[in-house]
């Protein structure tokens, strides 16, 4: 099926004229275009994977890489990639994708709403076959869902369709769009312990917010907590809540790091933070045959006067 017979075909099914539109995105990779009185976002099909996401009367929310790849087998830098069943490296065959592997394959549409509040629902599914089962034993389903409004939420929904436990890790690792990383300072891991990757040691945030300056990747354990973005020359707050979710990452590569990133712009990395709303490190999800898990990501912006 081409790519024009592809949108054809799912904007018969799930297209709302004027709101939600499938397209052709960048590299001819499949896109749901959404653009309704309360946001425009963007998702593209490969890796259910949220590139652009703006409320009425706001900026941005979103940081994409400018180069990025849009490639089948391929993951996309920035906006939220979808990293499952495992985050960060494989950790005991280094050959495997980084982050899992359904951020490297296309989803299927499983449904499209609109609620009466005037949210877009977007439903988006996966489930093993063949090819996953060589990566990871293991029968799934897994459903992003993913709601636009004043506030965008993510839900990343697995079921085990397996007769056997599963243990996961997971993220939604969302890059955000921020004017300087000098100036930006994060709020709501205060006295909190994590682990800086960077340094290699477990140390404690300090009493107040984080401010930045170096390369940043921390894993923060054991939290629920709300995080705040606070970018005073862009006049907002991000709001990071999160549901189903023990752990917290911090991440900004700087300089040098930016630089071995093929898929990134040297020049970059001061206009975005990553703070991802996961389970990994001491926080292994254990999934019971039959039973589903749940994690959500709900991120909204507040004008600062």
């Amino acid at each position: 099926m081409s790519i024009q017979e592809l949108n054809e075909k799912l904007n018969g099914q799930f297209g709302i004229d004027g709101v939600v539109k499938f397209t052709t995105g960048k590299n001819n990779l499949p896109c749901i275009k959404v653009t309704s009185p309360l946001a425009s976002a963007c998702i593209y099909l490969h890796g259910a994977h949220v590139t652009h996401f703006q409320p009425v009367g706001e900026e941005p929310v979103l940081f994409m890489n400018s180069k990025s790849w849009f490639e089948d087998g391929k993951p996309i830098r920035g906006g939220v990639p979808v990293c499952f069943p495992w985050f960060g490296p494989h950790l005991v065959d280094d050959t495997k994708p980084a982050h899992g592997f359904v951020r490297l394959s296309q989803w299927d549409v499983q449904s499209v709403t609109q609620d009466a509040a005037g949210n877009i629902v977007i439903t988006l599914f996966t489930e093993s076959n063949d090819d996953t089962y060589d990566l990871w034993p293991f029968e799934f389903e897994l459903r992003h869902i993913i709601t636009i409004g004043k506030t965008l939420t993510m839900s990343l929904q697995t079921t085990n369709t397996d007769e056997k436990d599963m243990k996961i890790t997971e993220a939604l690792h969302t890059y955000f769009s921020v004017t300087d990383i000098h100036e930006v300072y994060v709020a709501g891991l205060e006295g909190r312990p994590y682990f800086d990757k960077v340094a290699d040691v477990d140390t404690t945030a300090p009493n107040g917010p984080l401010h930045f300056t170096g390369e940043f990747d921390s894993v923060f354990c054991d939290t629920k907590s709300t995080v705040m973005i606070v970018d005073k020359r862009k006049k907002r707050e991000i709001s990071i809540a999160k549901e189903g979710s023990d752990t917290t990452v911090v991440w900004n590569p700087w300089i040098r790091k930016s630089k071995e990133l093929p898929d990134m712009a040297d020049n970059e990395w001061s206009d975005m933070l990553c703070v991802e709303t996961v389970n990994a490190g001491d926080n292994i999800v254990t999934i019971k045959p039959g039973a589903q898990h749940t994690m959500s990501s709900i991120i909204s912006v507040t004008k600062l006067k």
